[in-house]
């Protein structure tokens, strides 16, 4: 099975910069916020594609509120 591409760190905090995240504190992860989600980005180059995937999953998470909202039985 080939392996997938990483992606930078640097690639990593400017997309979630244009999200709306900022950089709160830096240590040997960043730490990034948005006053709703807090994310930690390791400081690996690359950073690992399936850690880029937990990354971006506890910024949308999987049920999000206009899930159960649209799913709910109206009337």
């Amino acid at each position: 099975m080939p392996r997938l591409p990483g992606v930078s760190q640097q690639e990593a905090v400017r997309v979630f910069q244009k999200l709306g995240y900022r950089v709160v504190r830096e240590s040997g992860h960043l730490i990034m916020s948005n006053r709703e989600r807090r994310l930690v980005i390791p400081r690996h180059d690359p950073i690992n594609a399936i850690t880029m995937g937990a990354i971006c999953s506890e910024h949308q998470p999987r049920n999000p509120p206009w899930f159960s909202a649209a799913s709910s039985p109206q009337g």
